[in-house]
Formats: C-alpha cells, structure tokens, sequence
C-alpha cells in the first residue's frame, strides 16, 4: 500500500470513531455493491429471460421466506452426528454446519454424510471447516502442507494459490464447500499466542500478496474463502479464546501495517471476511470487541473498505465474546453490528430463540435481517450450490491425495526453509556423521539418511542438527548442554526460536514439523535442494526478507 493511500485511509478512520455514534446501517450500497432487481423473483433456471445477472432472483426467494427460515440461515453451528445435523437443519433451518475432526470418516463417508445434510435442507447448506492447514487443521486426510507462515517464506503467491487450490479441491471432493481461512493477520507480536506460524508474516505488503493469492486458490476450487480476523489480531499476547485482548494502534497504525491484507482479499473478491474477538480503542471507544462493533463492522469494513459480501463472527464459544454480554445478548449485537452469519454458538436453541425474538420486537428489523439473508444466498449461488452442492463418493479418495497434489506440498515446503546461518560453510552436511536431537529427531534422521547423509551417536558425531518447535529461549541453554561440537538449529516451529541461537554454527526455518516439511528441511541439509526461502518475519537476528543459500 502506498503511503498515500495509507495516510487517507487513517483519515477516514479517525473521523469515523470520531463520529461513531452515527454509523448507518449496512446494506448493499458500498462501493462494488449492487442492489439485486427484484424482478428476478424466481429460482436458477426461471423461464423469462428477465433475470439480469445469475443472482437477481435471490430478492424474490428472500421475500417468500419466514422470518423463522431466515434467522435459521444466519447460523453455523457444529454438529456431532449425522442425525444431529439433519436435526438442526429440520429444527432451526441453519445457513450452513461446520466440521470438526469427528465430523470425518473415510472420504467416500464423508462425502455421502455431505449429501445426506445437503438432501435434507431447503436451501443449500455452507459446510465449512477450519482447514487453513499447518497447526490449524482438521480435515484428517488430505494432502498435508506447512502453514501460512511457510507460504510467506516461499514469498511467491503461485505457490499461495496452489496450496489453497490443492486444499479446496480435496475439501470440494467431499462436499465441503466453506473454508475459514486464510488467516489474513500480521504478525509483528512473537509473543502472539494465537496466531503466530498462522500468519504470512510481519510485513503487511507480504502478507497481502500471499493472502490474495490464496484466496484465488480456494475460490477457483469452488470453496469459499475467508479472509480472518478483522480488524487484525496480528499485534496481542492474548489468546481470544481463552480472554479479550485489547490492541492499541492507532488509526494510523491500522492502516498501515493491519488493513492491506484485508484490502487485498476484497479486492480479490473474497466470500466472507471473519471478525476479531478483540477490542481496538482507537477504532472502537465503547470497549465492545470488534465482532460486537458497528463502528468497526458496518462502518469501518463495510463503508471505509467498501465490502459487499459476508461477514462472520468467529466462533461464539470463544471467552472473547461471551465473557461482557453472554450467550442470547451476543448474537443479537452481532447481527446489529454488521455481522451475517453467527459462528458456533454455543447453545444454539437460546441463540436462536434469541436473534428471532429480537427480529419480531423490531430490535433487528427484517430489512436488516433481509440484508444479511440476501448476502448468504449470493454467496451460495456464487459457489454453484444452487445448481449442485453434492458430491461424488466413489469418486472422493481418488480425488484426495493424488500424485499430483502431494508434488504441490512438497515443492511448496522445500521453497519455504530459510537458511539464516552458515558459519564457514558447514552446510551441507553431505560426508560428515551427522546426531539429531530435539522434536521429531527420529523422523529427521530418517529423513537424512534417505538423502545419503551418515547418522551418528552424539559421542561420534562431527555435527549435531538441533530441532526445535516453539522452544523459545530455552534454545540457548539447549545449544550449551549438546558440548563443543558445531550445532546446527533447525526451528520447526516459530521462527522466533532463532532468536536464541547465537550459540548455533548454522541456523535454518521450516516453519513446521509436518512430515512434507520435514523432508524438505533434510534435502536442503544435505545438499539435495538449495535454500531459496526468505524470513517473513525477523528471526535471528536478521531482517524481513533474508535468506542465504547455497553457492
């Protein structure tokens, strides 16, 4: 982003928590939005040749539902069986279900549940998952690949858009057609708990690339993509899920370092943007987090950056959002604030007894209610659930895993291992006996050994490879208690690990402990695969950007 832009865009957001208490309300206007016509009033396919774009005839559908259906559509809530799917789709008419790792089976069962739920409802379901892959996944068999932060080290968004490709296309194989990611954040806080190797990096120029490249990625696979968590949960040392954190930056600052990547994902067109648990003061005086805000939701996301699609809480289970209003009150200002569908709440009959209740007593009217309606239906016509939301079982596990995708997943990881020290040319270790000690040592040795590199006992070692994961300063005294022998850290966590390495004759990041990544990691110490990745966050003492390679 320009500074230009940036400085305008601060502007425009001090004035609006300037006069915060006269937000308007949300509705299709902004800028790239589009009132549908209301002559379109029939269903995909309609006779006529009235219609004027694929999704004019949503108006029509939305005025022929109950208040009931459409409060019932605002909701995604988990679910712990088939038979309590089908149960919330009969009983609260839901928007959509998500998945959690108990939800799987086999892919060919998976994807019949899949069909079974969508059977069952009137009007397609969104059934989503949280598969931004690395240390966020829950889809038990798809083709593994290391997580954002990996993806930022690669600094090529070709390679964001196959990773999100790959993945949807496995998630679309067993009718799945909601992901909720990319993780759009900034990182610039290593004591961040919750986002972390999550995130693209601490360089927001960064970060909007690979988070359009992304959202590309999972769209052109039929998924919808969600670009999380607004307004920027990149700069805290608390964990929303757990208390409320509160970030202090400015207008000024927001605009700079955690607006661009959101600016980006709306620009691409992306599906849904997901709110923050989190409390900003300088966007938000009234000390509301940012999902329960309408000066953040409709008058930051909707009128500054002119976004037109969805927009979702994160989860309502989380101590971030329940702890200051409570399970009924929470969904209600969701809504009021701008917010169009309500995450996993955690009591689903009160929630919902509650949003209906404040639609008939006027609280939320219909026209704000049709607003939200209208846009989730856009979105599910937009993905092609309207025309078939179903998969193919016999087809689903030749879908998953192919030669192929695997070939994405481990290019992917052997672009991302960032080699930030290398004293006197220790590396690589190709012809010399080589110990592993630390996290999944057994796994990298192995890994070595297929890549021709002896393994050792540490007594006859010439070299130790020291892992890593999230080890913190620990990894200083870690490095002292191996001896005097050249140490070689590796961090298959956060970077942030090689903080701690001064210690360290070499020092390399994988960004994960996957078994693609881990690979990877041996290939590049042995000598098979050059390091090409580049710090997307500063770890060792050295700068966003940086990376050695082999001559």
């Amino acid at each position: 982003m320009r500074a230009s832009r940036s400085l305008a865009l601060a502007v425009a957001v001090s004035a609006l928590v300037a006069g915060a208490a006269g937000c308007g309300g949300g509705g299709e206007s902004g800028k790239g939005g589009r009132t549908p016509s209301s002559a379109g009033s029939g269903t995909p396919g309609s006779p006529g040749g009235r219609t004027t774009a694929p999704d004019a005839w949503i108006p029509g559908r939305v005025a022929k539902m109950s208040v009931a259906e459409k409060v019932g559509q605002l909701f995604v809530p988990r679910f712990s069986s088939r038979a309590d799917g089908l149960a919330k789709i009969k009983k609260y008419h839901v928007g959509g279900l998500i998945y959690f790792p108990g939800n799987f089976s086999t892919p060919a069962k998976t994807a019949a549940q899949s069909n079974a739920l969508q059977k069952a409802a009137d009007i397609p379901l969104l059934l989503g998952v949280d598969e931004e892959q690395g240390i966020v996944s829950r889809t038990p068999f798809i083709t593994a690949f290391p997580g954002n932060m990996a993806l930022g080290a690669t600094r090529d968004p070709a390679d964001a858009r196959a990773a999100a490709q790959v993945t949807g296309a496995e998630l679309r194989a067993v009718g799945l057609n909601l992901d909720y990611a990319p993780d759009a954040d900034v990182n610039v806080n290593p004591a961040n708990p919750v986002i972390g190797l999550r995130s693209f990096g601490s360089d927001p120029a960064l970060a909007s690339t690979m988070v359009k490249g992304a959202v590309g990625g999972y769209q052109a696979a039929g998924v919808a993509a969600t670009a999380k968590h607004f307004p920027g949960h990149g700069d805290t040392a608390t964990d929303s899920h757990t208390g409320l954190p509160v970030i202090k930056h400015s207008p000024q600052k927001w605009a700079k370092l955690d607006a661009p990547p959101f600016e980006a994902a709306i620009a691409a067109g992306v599906d849904i943007v997901m709110t923050a648990h989190i409390v900003v003061p300088e966007l938000d005086r009234s000390g509301d987090p940012s999902t329960l805000s309408k000066t953040v939701l409709t008058g930051l996301l909707r009128g500054k950056l002119g976004y037109q699609g969805v927009i979702s809480t994160d989860s309502l289970e989380m101590a971030g959002v329940r702890e200051k209003y409570g399970d009924a009150a929470a969904p209600v200002r969701a809504v009021g604030a701008g917010a169009d569908q309500l995450l996993m709440p955690p009591d689903l009959p009160r929630a919902y007894r509650a949003v209906l209740a404040a639609v008939r007593s006027g609280k939320i009217t219909e026209k704000r209610l049709d607003e939200s309606v209208t846009r989730i239906l856009k979105l599910k016509q937009r993905r092609g659930l309207f025309q078939d939301a179903s998969a193919d079982p016999a087809k689903a596990k030749a879908a998953i895993g192919t030669a192929a995708h695997k070939a994405v997943a481990r290019r992917v990881a052997e672009h991302a291992v960032t080699l930030v020290r290398n004293k006197d040319g220790l590396l690589p270790l190709k012809g010399k006996k080589v110990a592993v000690s630390g996290p999944d040592s057994g796994r990298l040795q192995a890994a070595l050994r297929r890549q021709g590199v002896a393994t050792a006992s540490p007594g006859s070692a010439d070299v130790t490879v020291l892992t890593t994961d999230n080890a913190g300063q620990a990894t200083a005294s870690r490095i002292r208690a191996l001896g005097g022998k050249p140490v070689v850290v590796a961090a298959l966590g956060r970077p942030y690990d090689l903080d701690a390495a001064d210690g360290a004759a070499a020092a390399l990041a994988a960004y994960s402990s996957s078994g693609v990544s881990v690979d990877a990691l041996a290939k590049v110490l042995s000598g098979a695969a050059k390091p090409v990745g580049k710090l997307p966050v500063p770890a060792g003492g050295k700068p966003v950007g940086y990376g050695m390679t082999y001559r």
